[in-house]
Formats: structure tokens, C-alpha cells, sequence
């Protein structure tokens, strides 16, 4: 990561990826178990998330309670999270 993304990351403030804990809970993915298993793809996903522009349709869907059927369609993190769901299936 270059300074130049470590600085963009600072500017998002410490909530900029506050969804994708509730995304997480919404898919039932725990995420305590991946803090144990696999920190750094949950830091990395954290990421990924703080930087999206996504965030409107994300919050709309987490709030509805329809992100389960949505987030594929928007969300960066869909291919980590469908390897995580089928790894847990």
C-alpha cells in the first residue's frame, strides 16, 4: 500500500467501513471467526469497503434488510464473500 492510499484511507474517518460488519451479520458470516482465521483478508476486505462508492445503496440495503438478495450486484467484496459463504456451506 503507498502513502498516497494510506492517506486516503486516513480521510475516510475510523467509520468509513462500518457496513461491512453489518453486511457480514446480514450474510450470518461470523466475523469473530475470521478475526481468528483470517485477519488479514477481513483488514483487507475492511479495506476494500472504506474506499467504495457503493455506500448509499449499501446503507438503503442494510437498513431494508435486503442486502442478502443486493449486495452481489454492488458490492466489491462479493467474490470474497461468496468464497467465504461456500468455504462455510
Amino acid at each position: 500500500m503507498t502513502p498516497a492510499d494510506l492517506d486516503t484511507l486516513d480521510r475516510k474517518g475510523p467509520h468509513a467501513s462500518d457496513e461491512l460488519p453489518k453486511l457480514l451479520k446480514a450474510l450470518a458470516i461470523d466475523e469473530k471467526a475470521l478475526w481468528r482465521t483470517q485477519p488479514l483478508l477481513l483488514r483487507d476486505m475492511a479495506r476494500v469497503c472504506t474506499l467504495c462508492q457503493n455506500k448509499p445503496q449499501c446503507d438503503r440495503d442494510l437498513d431494508d434488510g435486503t442486502s442478502p438478495e443486493h449486495y452481489e450486484q454492488y458490492c466489491l467484496n462479493a467474490s470474497t464473500i461468496q468464497v467465504l459463504e461456500r468455504k462455510t456451506s
